[in-house]
């Protein structure tokens, strides 16, 4: 069941990182990825958390040990897989909309939704950085 769960999961994010990436950011397509996509998973970070968190003995977030036995189990393990998904999709789907409002090129923002999508927070830094340079360039120019 974990196996299924946690290829199922991978497979849906892995779609709606082509989709961000790959395609038109049309509002459906974004709604589509925040309430639906990102919604589904979020429902299922949520549904393994309250049937098999409080089950891990020795669990918890007080230690390293805690934290250790929590991905132990296979329904820690995927529940901690499930909310990386959902969380680093919903950071890249906001660097994206907000890049798009600022009108960054797509091929400058290919980096940062990779980086998202592969390392959580060095996507972000990537954004954060592009977004300090635009400011600073902005106050050179006047």
């Amino acid at each position: 069941m974990f196996e299924t769960l946690f290829s199922l999961a991978s497979t849906a994010a892995m779609i709606g990182w082509v989709a961000l990436i790959l395609l038109p950011r049309w509002p459906m397509l974004i709604a589509g990825l925040r309430f639906g996509l990102i919604g589904a998973l979020s429902l299922t970070y949520a549904v393994l958390i309250f049937v098999y968190f409080f089950r891990i003995e020795g669990g918890g977030f007080g230690s390293i040990a805690e934290v250790r036995a929590l991905f132990l189990s296979d329904g820690g393990l995927v529940a901690g897989w499930v909310h990386y998904l959902a969380f680093d999709l919903f950071i890249g789907t906001w660097i994206a909309v907000e890049a798009d409002r600022r009108g960054y090129n797509r091929l400058l923002q290919v980096p940062m939704l990779i980086g998202t999508f592969m390392f959580g927070p060095i996507g972000l830094l990537l954004f954060y950085i592009t977004r300090v340079t635009e400011m600073v360039l902005a106050r050179q120019r006047t």
